[in-house]
């Protein structure tokens, strides 16, 4: 018997990989003769390259690039078993995480080190690539990525605008014949689950900038200076990036994937399960395990497990969830396709004590649901 397991990583305790692991490994304990097929997904954000490799035999490629703050940084990529896709998840280079609370600040923050590891991948022949977009120090609309690809950004005297979300106020000019030349033929696609516009109450500058370290006056300031950028795009690439859905996304990351590079923003989980083939994966399987750290009313909305279980109930093949935790509105995923949530914790626990458990804890809850899938084959 077939049993796919696609899980997405357990926050702070368990990678993509090790809850799939984890689950198969308790489930095949509780229902001898399972062949088990370990299928980690993410939707976008941190581990979406580790994962995508994972379920394609792929592998990681380290490279030193421009850190946020220019200094450099070591950041790692994929490429997935197809030889011709590149994942890169732009925190790897660009993140929040990368810069210490006290130096956080978006005006002068850069996305250059993405653009480096793009630029690496494009010489190593991918023909798609695909950016994970989230967890960014940045606010400055992808123009750092840009001119690592050879984008001319130039202010009013035609000279190179300096990096950070700050220097999009001086933008008067763009040249993309560089850039264009070396993504010929290259479809980009951003892996993204935020659907905030570029500006305005709902836009993720205002929404996401103080995040990153901007005071009001910082995020009013920025706004100007993305309202500038995006009048610039609109005239010099015939584009209109303001009200997209998802433009927003990582500090106008994804307004920059559409301006730039003539790309494309799709749901996160979408573009990892048709990178990887999950369609595939789910031919003869009799049963698919699906899960993530928590559950509820907001899985529905564009998370791993939702879009895993769309997926298994098109194939008309029942899905199971496992989580950490389960929240309110969890039931909403039935319709979905998710016929029942299981919780990895038998009993009540501290949260420390559950993310130290959280490997033994997947694997008993793994066996509780073999044994009960056994029982009901007889």
């Amino acid at each position: 018997m077939k049993v796919v397991f696609a899980l997405n990583a357990f926050k702070e305790s368990l990678s993509a990989l090790g809850a799939c692991r984890a689950v198969a490994k308790g489930f095949c304990r509780g229902c001898p003769g399972t062949q088990p097929v370990i299928f980690p997904v993410a939707d976008g954000g941190d581990g979406t390259a580790e994962a995508l490799v994972a379920a394609t035999g792929g592998r990681m490629v380290a490279r030193t690039v421009c850190g946020p703050l220019g200094e450099p940084v070591r950041a790692r990529y994929g490429i997935l078993g197809d030889g011709r896709t590149a994942i890169v998840e732009m925190a790897k280079a660009s993140g929040l995480a990368l810069v210490p609370p006290a130096r956080r600040n978006p005006f002068y923050t850069t996305t250059y080190g993405t653009g480096e590891l793009i630029a690496d991948a494009l010489r190593r022949g991918v023909r798609r690539v695909v950016v994970g977009l989230g967890g960014s120090a940045t606010v400055d609309m992808a123009a750092g990525m840009a001119q690592a690809l050879g984008a001319k950004l130039l202010d009013g005297r035609s000279r190179p605008i300096a990096r950070g979300g700050a220097a999009l106020g001086n933008l008067a000019r763009i040249d993309l014949t560089e850039l264009r030349r070396r993504i010929e033929g290259v479809e980009i696609v951003a892996a993204t689950d935020v659907t905030n516009p570029l500006l305005g109450p709902r836009g993720g500058i205002r929404v996401y900038s103080p995040q990153k370290g901007a005071t009001p006056a910082m995020v009013r300031q920025l706004e100007t200076a993305c309202r500038n950028a995006a009048r610039v795009i609109r005239r010099d690439v015939g584009v209109d990036v303001v009200n997209v859905p998802g433009a927003g996304a990582a500090g106008g990351f994804g307004a920059g994937i559409i301006a730039w590079l003539g790309g494309k923003l799709r749901s996160g989980i979408e573009v990892i399960l048709d990178a990887a083939d999950f369609d595939s994966a789910l031919d003869g399987a009799a049963l698919v395990i699906t899960g993530e750290g928590r559950i509820d009313r907001q899985t529905a909305f564009g998370k791993a497990p939702a879009g895993v279980a769309k997926r298994a109930k098109a194939a008309g093949i029942p899905c199971v969830a496992v989580a950490g935790g389960i929240g309110a509105g969890s039931q909403q995923l039935h319709a979905l396709g998710i016929t029942a949530v299981f919780s990895l914790c038998r009993e009540p626990m501290p949260l420390a004590d559950a993310l130290r458990k959280a490997r033994s804890l997947a694997e008993h809850c793994g066996e509780q649901l073999g044994r009960l899938w056994r029982a009901a084959a007889h």
